[in-house]
């Protein structure tokens, strides 16, 4: 991937696919969020891929509600590092009502709890630039990146 210190390695480049599997398997995640003040906050959360999208809730009130609602640009990773996966997009409060049902059965199916809607916010965060690699001596040739064509901000970002 050029501009990673990867030049001239041989390129294998990932599928897309091979990272949706990694989106949609990952039990965790890290959520990175911006402060009003420009300080990074990550958390870890549950959360589900779905139709193209990472879906999560959290508390109205909590940290990474309050910094999304004043700047929805963000960074989903997956748990594992071994297999990384990192998604860059902005996140969006979810108001569809059956897309929110679509969610809680992919949810509760993955963690045996359904997410309830009172109370509690549910956002999806939409890819614009992602990042895989497989941490092994093939690292140099795995290194992909993906960009989203039609997202906000997806041209012209590293």
């Amino acid at each position: 991937m050029p501009g990673y210190g990867l030049e001239g390695a041989p390129a294998r480049i990932l599928p897309w696919e091979w990272a949706e599997t990694r989106l949609a398997a990952s039990r965790n995640y890290y959520v990175s969020t911006v402060s009003p003040a420009g300080r990074p906050h990550c958390m870890p959360v549950w959360g589900v891929w779905l139709e193209g999208r990472f879906f999560f809730s959290t508390g109205a009130q909590s940290r990474k509600a309050r910094n999304l609602a004043r700047s929805p640009r963000c960074v989903v990773c997956t748990e594992g590092a071994s297999e990384a996966v990192i998604v860059e997009g902005e996140a969006e409060a979810l108001a569809d009502a059956a897309l929110f049902e679509r969610f809680a059965e992919v949810y509760e199916t993955k963690y045996g709890f359904r997410p309830q809607q009172d109370g509690d916010l549910t956002f999806a965060v939409r890819p614009e630039v992602a990042f895989g690699f497989i941490e092994s001596e093939e690292f140099p040739a795995t290194a992909t990146r993906w960009r989203f064509p039609g997202q906000p901000g997806a041209a012209g970002r590293d």
